[in-house]
Parts: C-alpha cells; sequence; structure tokens
C-alpha cells in the first residue's frame, strides 16, 4: 500500500469536492476509506494498492473531470 497527497491548482465549490471524492473512489485499488478531500487546501489524500492502480491512473481520473494536478506525493505505509 501507499500514501498519496495529490495538490491540486485549486477547488472552487463543495460540489468539485464531491465529484473528486465520488472518482476517485470508484477506482479499483483504491482504499475508499481513506479518500479525503480538503476543499480548503485543494488536496486529495488517500491510500492505494500500488499493485493494482498507480498514481496517474489516479491523477488521470481527477485531471478527465477537469482539474489541474499540480504535484503529488507518494511514500510507503
Amino acid at each position: 500500500m501507499q500514501k498519496a497527497t495529490i495538490t491540486l491548482e485549486t477547488l472552487t465549490c463543495p460540489s468539485c469536492m464531491q465529484k473528486i471524492d465520488s472518482a476517485v473512489k470508484s477506482l479499483d485499488g483504491v482504499d475508499k476509506e481513506s479518500v479525503n478531500v480538503l476543499f480548503n487546501s485543494s488536496k486529495v489524500k488517500l491510500n492505494f494498492d500500488d499493485q493494482k492502480i498507480s498514481i496517474e491512473k489516479i491523477t488521470d481520473a481527477i485531471t478527465a473531470l477537469g482539474y489541474e494536478v499540480k504535484k503529488t506525493q507518494v511514500k510507503a505505509l
């Protein structure tokens, strides 16, 4: 398992948070309980199984919604 912090360009509204939350939680390999979208800091924190999904696929799902990813940090759990 890996722990990731994804920094977004900006989150402008609570519905943006919900879209990102739903999209990330729907991905196979993401620990749904760990997903936390932080509105004020424009960050998404989550744990994922790097044997099932890559951080690139997670960020691709976010960018497909129209949000810009500024930076990602990944650490082993």
